[in-house]
């Protein structure tokens, strides 16, 4: 057999792209590097059949952080890794744990592995409640500075915390991100607005998702309370081949 791994365009290996997405079924952080146009795509053959895509990111230190083969040809994974290595010149892999090819890889060429950020998804629908606290859209009158978030929660006529969606996330996922100003934190107001805003997101015909650095232990709390689990973590390694 012979394997071949060729630069192509975005528009190549799209089809592939919708399988890997409705495959995998989560929330896709890296998905925005190919809307931004900050990814170079490669595709795989066999015996000049198309089987698979690989996508890598960055400048200084290029990054893998697509890798998909359809499943009749998944065995051969460990042969066309090593050669989409050598055509794109990667130093890195990131994954999110929930992607078991590439995380396979990582693990079978990566070494110095370590988390970054923590993968949230839907788990179930809080209750909280918050007495005299309005949540409510952003109007043009508010003073939010270079603040652009789309929602607020409002207390005795101030704004105490702020939030609001990325919508760059594969469909139909979308990430919620919230705001509490400093006097107000550690009295509910995140878990609060975010429980808020995963209602909305419904309404908006999209499912919630989240996010947080590792070391973040106040949104990792925050996200739970506000009926968020932990789906994954994304993680980083370097390349021996």
């Amino acid at each position: 057999m012979e394997f071949k791994v060729t630069k192509c365009s975005l528009e190549t290996i799209q089809p592939l792209r919708v399988l890997f997405l409705h495959e995998s079924n989560f929330q896709f952080v890296c998905n925005k590097f190919h809307d931004f146009g900050w990814a170079d795509t490669y595709q795989f053959t066999i015996n000049d059949m198309e089987i698979g895509y690989g996508s890598i990111w960055g400048k200084d230190q290029v990054a893998i952080f697509e890798f998909y083969i359809i499943p009749p040809f998944r065995k051969f994974a460990h042969l066309i890794f090593p050669k989409f290595h050598t055509a794109c010149g990667a130093a890195l892999i990131e994954s999110q744990t929930n992607d078991p090819l590439l995380l396979a890889m990582l693990y079978a060429y990566g070494t110095n592995i370590h988390a970054e950020a923590i993968l949230f998804e839907d788990h179930y629908t809080s209750t909280l409640s918050l007495p005299d606290v309005i949540f409510r859209k952003t109007k043009d009158t508010d003073e939010m500075g270079e603040d652009d978030s789309s929602h607020v929660l409002e207390k005795n006529g101030e704004i105490v915390a702020s939030g609001g969606f990325v919508w760059s996330y594969n469909m139909p996922y979308i990430d919620i991100y919230m705001h509490v100003k400093e006097p107000y934190r550690q009295q509910g107001f995140g878990s609060f607005i975010v429980q808020e805003l995963k209602k909305e997101a419904y309404l908006l015909g999209r499912i919630p998702a989240a996010r947080c650095n590792i070391n973040n232990h106040h949104s990792q709390a925050t996200l739970l309370k506000a009926g968020f689990k932990v789906c994954g973590y994304r993680v980083k390694g370097t390349i021996a081949l």
